[in-house]
Parts: structure tokens; C-alpha cells; sequence
């Protein structure tokens, strides 16, 4: 077999942005979503650390239902909660003109804004091992949109398709559930990160075929069925963000969504909706060489961040209702007692000292 042989048989392979123009619209919609998202992280985190400070509970266990009820009342939590809402809508509207294993990557880019976002407002300064796992997160998902946008495909999800990936989504919430309930006393930040972002691509996931069916005219019961998945799975994947935010940087919390969130879809859409049927081999070594590095950087951020290596300078401080000591950055809680200062205290007639 000569040279231009195999190199046409290479180019019918190909797929994706050069068979299919209107996946460049997808593009751009992604990007602009990843903007809203970056923003959206910030001011929600703003306002869970808030509500934590005012309930003087610790919500790095669990946020409690006072919390959730008092985030709504946090002007920065809602402006945070409608900008991850226009998110959403950027992130719908670019998976009705592109494939899902192309368009959830495109999130990465969100992780390089909430990271400068955050070292100027936290004074955090970005270190080279944080830089170097940060870089290891973006190459890593960005090498998963060029093998993507080469190989990647349109197909139609069947009934078969749809109903396994709703029971796998059912098995996931459940044991993510199981864990959370028999660890969270002793979770972290890492933990509720990770269960996030695994809900979240199937989340990813349901919206697509929720999209596609409606564009084929095809909504009966299955797809309604999505539809409550997809928003029962919102709800919980939320909560765990929100209690990310209150254990650990806002940045981190965006690195394992843009990471993890991507590589189940795409895990996914390759083993399920078989968007990927016509790729070869060595695409699928170069998705899994991808993938290991991205997690990696994750890995290292949860490690290496400069709030995270602060935090780990601990002096016992007093939090939670239950008067019970814990523990926190010094400069951190320095930060926030001049930004939310203390009530006076009162004696027992409930008098303020003169």
C-alpha cells in the first residue's frame, strides 16, 4: 500500500470540524460560557464563604438547609447562581451545533479565568507548581479537543442507549450518595469536587439527547424522563459544588468540574452514544493520555494550591454553633474578620458594653 493510499484512507476517516462547519458556531458559544462560568464560581463562592461566617457553621461538612435558605438572601450568591445560569444556556445552545466530546472540553478555559479571578481577590498568588498543575489541567483537556474535533461524529441515541445511561446515572447518585452520608464528616473538598463533576457529565450528557430529541420532534415519555434526571441531577451536583465552595478555593472547584466533567461525557459519548465509532486506535491512546494528565493537574492543584498551602498553617479558632474548635488560616480569617467584623458582645441582660 503506497503513501496516498493510506493517507486518503486516513482523510475519509476524518470527521468532525472538516465535514461539519456549523461545529465552529459551537465554539464560541462554549468559550463564552466558560467566561460566565469563571464569574459565576467567583461570586458564589463569595457567597457561601458569607453565610458560613454568619452562621458561624461550618459548612465543609454539608451545608445545612439554614445555609441553603440564607444563600438566597446573599445579593452575591444570586448574581453568581444567574451567571452559571447563562453558562448553561451558552453551554445548550453550543451542544445543538456541536458533539458533546467537543464542546464540554471548551470548559477548561474557565479554569485559567477563576484562577487570576481568585489570586486577585483572595491576594493568593499563583505558585509554579499550582501554574505547572493548572497547565497540566488545560493541555491535558485541550489535547482531548483537537483528537475530539478531528474524529468526533453526530449519531442518534436509541431508546437502548438512553435507558442505560439513565440506570447508570441512578447507580451513581446512589453510591455517591452512600458515601457522602457514611464520609462527610471526614470529606473534603477533593471528594464533593469529584462527585460534581462525575453528575455533572451525565447531566452533560442528558441535556444533549434532551436537545436532540426536541429538535427531531421526538419528546415522549423516555425523554420526559430525562428531563427529571437532568434536574434532579442539577440539584445534586449543585449541592455539592456549593459545599465544595465552602472547604476549599473556588479555582480548585473549577478545575475538577472543567476536568472531570468532560472526561465522563466523553467517556460517555464514547462508549455509549459511540460518537467516536469511527476513530482510530491511536485516538483513543491519545483520549486516555489526555485524560490521565488532566487529572493529574487536578491532583496537583488539590495539593499545591497557595489558599490550600496557607490553610495548612493552622492555629485553632473558634467556629460552628456547637462551640467546638477548629481550625483555619491565619491570614484568611485576619481577611475575613475585617470584611465581616464581629457583633458586639452583650452581657446576660442583653446590654452592648459601653
Amino acid at each position: 500500500m503506497d503513501a496516498a493510499s493510506t493517507i486518503g484512507d486516513v482523510t475519509d476517516q476524518l470527521v468532525g470540524v472538516f465535514d461539519d462547519p456549523k461545529i465552529l458556531i459551537g465554539i464560541p458559544l462554549a468559550l463564552l460560557g466558560a467566561v460566565f462560568m469563571s464569574f459565576g464560581a467567583q461570586y458564589q463562592h463569595r457567597g457561601v464563604q458569607k453565610v458560613e461566617r454568619l452562621t458561624q457553621v461550618n459548612g465543609g461538612n454539608g451545608l445545612t438547609g439554614a445555609q441553603l435558605v440564607n444563600l438566597l438572601r446573599r445579593p452575591s450568591w444570586v448574581a453568581g447562581t444567574v451567571m452559571l445560569g447563562l453558562a448553561i444556556v451558552c453551554q445548550l445552545a453550543a451542544l445543538s451545533f456541536a458533539p458533546l466530546i467537543l464542546v464540554q472540553p471548551l470548559g477548561a478555559i474557565s479554569l485559567v479565568i477563576t484562577t487570576l479571578l481568585n489570586a486577585r481577590i483572595s491576594g493568593h498568588t499563583p505558585t509554579k507548581r499550582s501554574i505547572s498543575a493548572i497547565a497540566l489541567c488545560v493541555g491535558g483537556i485541550f489535547l482531548f479537543v483537537t483528537i475530539a474535533a478531528i474524529y468526533a461524529t453526530e449519531t442518534p441515541v436509541s431508546d437502548a442507549q438512553l435507558v442505560t445511561i439513565l440506570v447508570i446515572l441512578a447507580v451513581v447518585v446512589v453510591a455517591l450518595g452512600s458515601l457522602w452520608f457514611w464520609l462527610r464528616r471526614r470529606a473534603n473538598a477533593l471528594f464533593y469536587i469529584v462527585g460534581a463533576g462525575i453528575i455533572y457529565g451525565f447531566v452533560a450528557t442528558l441535556a444533549k439527547v434532551v436537545i436532540s430529541r426536541i429538535q427531531s420532534g421526538d419528546f415522549e415519555w423516555l425523554t420526559v424522563v430525562c428531563v427529571v434526571a437532568l434536574i434532579a441531577g442539577t440539584a445534586v451536583g449543585a449541592y455539592f459544588v456549593q459545599t465544595a465552595y465552602a472547604s476549599g478555593p473556588p479555582d480548585l472547584v473549577i478545575a475538577g468540574l472543567t476536568v472531570i466533567d468532560p472526561i465522563v461525557a466523553i467517556i460517555i459519548g464514547l462508549a455509549v452514544l459511540q460518537e467516536a465509532a469511527t476513530a482510530p486506535w491511536g485516538a483513543f491512546v491519545g483520549f486516555g493520555f489526555a485524560g490521565l494528565l488532566a487529572i493529574a493537574g487536578v491532583f496537583q492543584l488539590a495539593r499545591y494550591h497557595p489558599q490550600i498551602v496557607s490553610d495548612s498553617q493552622e492555629i485553632p479558632i473558634q467556629r460552628g454553633s456547637d462551640g467546638q474548635p477548629s481550625t483555619g488560616s491565619i491570614r484568611i480569617t485576619e481577611a475575613v474578620s475585617r470584611v465581616w467584623p464581629d457583633p458586639p458582645t452583650r452581657d446576660r441582660d442583653g446590654r452592648s458594653p459601653r
